[in-house]
């Protein structure tokens, strides 16, 4: 999982603090854009400012993402065939898991950054699948394109993917799950997903040092 670095760093760049929207957007833009702009509204909320408060506002930030990303969605598809191999109880325990990491990774990495923009510079619909595609503009001017796969649940469109620079998502921890399970078994990446999750909620004190 070391390569999961680059979903946190681009995801966390586009929950920043100042973005720019294009005049046009669809519903899934507009839905897209309104998670971002809850969390944004989270960030500079006074009541979840302060190292006390940190908990509390991350809490407050995974409830938005529960709200804009189908975790069961992108789950299924990471595992691909081995989904179908699982009881809906072990596909619960790894949809927690899974998202649980996500949300993680990208959650405690949101308030290193700020100045970032975002632009939508176009929203693909096709039936009930959309692509919403962004640019986020650092503030070294570098542009890194980040496009949103969603589809429709009811009146709500869902992030099933995010493909960042022609990387998919999905497709990263797919490769990467797939060789678990291959190499050594469907438990072995549980127990991964679960050390992990033991790694990232450890008090600073008590995390691993880097190498």
């Amino acid at each position: 999982m070391k390569r999961r670095g680059w979903w946190s760093v681009a995801l966390a760049g586009l929950l920043a603090l100042s973005f720019a929207s294009s005049a046009w957007a669809g519903i899934p833009t507009d839905q897209l854009k309104g998670a971002i702009d809850r969390v944004v509204k989270t960030l500079e909320d006074p009541t979840y400012k302060g190292e006390g408060k940190a908990m509390d506002r991350r809490r407050a930030v995974r409830k938005i993402a529960d709200d804009i990303f189908d975790f069961n969605e992108i789950s299924r598809r990471a595992l691909a065939r081995h989904w179908q191999t699982l009881s809906e109880k072990q596909r619960e325990e790894f949809v927690g898991l899974f998202a649980d990491l996500l949300e993680r990774s990208y959650i405690s990495k949101i308030e290193l950054y700020g100045g970032e923009k975002i632009q939508y510079t176009n929203e693909r619909l096709d039936g009930d699948t959309a692509t919403v595609a962004t640019r986020i503009i650092t503030k070294n001017g570098t542009d890194v394109p980040v496009d949103y796969r969603m589809h429709k649940k009811g009146d709500r469109w869902l992030v099933y993917d995010v493909n960042i620079e022609g990387v998919s998502l999905v497709s990263n921890y797919r490769t990467q799950f797939n060789k678990i399970i291959q190499t050594a078994s469907y438990n072995d990446l549980v127990q991964k997903l679960k050390t992990k999750q033991d790694e990232l909620t450890a008090p600073d004190d008590k995390k691993p040092a880097k190498k």
